[in-house]
């Protein structure tokens, strides 16, 4: 039995999960609210440190701006794909014009893209809109499986 640290996307509070309990519809210690429930959760510059490190599951993020045609086309993939991979990957999106400076500390010059971390580091990086097929395949070629 291996225990998970899952930050909850509602009250960013860490639960300590058992690996094996994390499809059983778990719910926050604190806020009680579900702690997957297949949406990205919204980060913001006080919640990416958070999410990206502090999850022992990986975390793809939609870097993505409300302006761009691409990134909206994407998003209901991007919800699509969380509903497959959800609980092995946490699923979230950062909106690059309210938090530039995120943005440009990873290095984003175009979006959409996606980035996955695990342990806080990122390894792998997508460009471009994809369908939720196309990101479930992605994701899932990057993590090995």
């Amino acid at each position: 039995m291996t225990d998970k640290q899952i930050v909850c996307p509602h009250c960013h509070t860490i639960n300590v999960l058992p690996e094996e309990r994390l499809g059983d519809q778990p719910r926050c210690g604190k806020c009680h609210e579900a702690i997957f429930d297949a949406h990205p959760v919204e980060l913001t510059a006080a919640s990416f440190d958070r999410h990206v490190s502090r999850n022992d599951i990986p975390v793809l993020v939609d870097f993505w701006a409300p302006w761009c045609g691409p990134c909206r086309t994407m998003a209901p993939a991007f919800v699509e794909a969380a509903s497959v991979l959800e609980p092995t990957v946490r699923f979230a999106k950062l909106n690059t014009e309210d938090e530039q400076m995120i943005g440009a500390n990873h290095g984003i010059r175009s979006i959409p893209t996606m980035v996955l971390f695990r342990d806080g580091k990122e390894i792998g990086r997508q460009s471009g809109a994809l369908m939720a097929s196309g990101i479930v395949r992605w994701v899932q070629s990057q993590l090995g499986q």
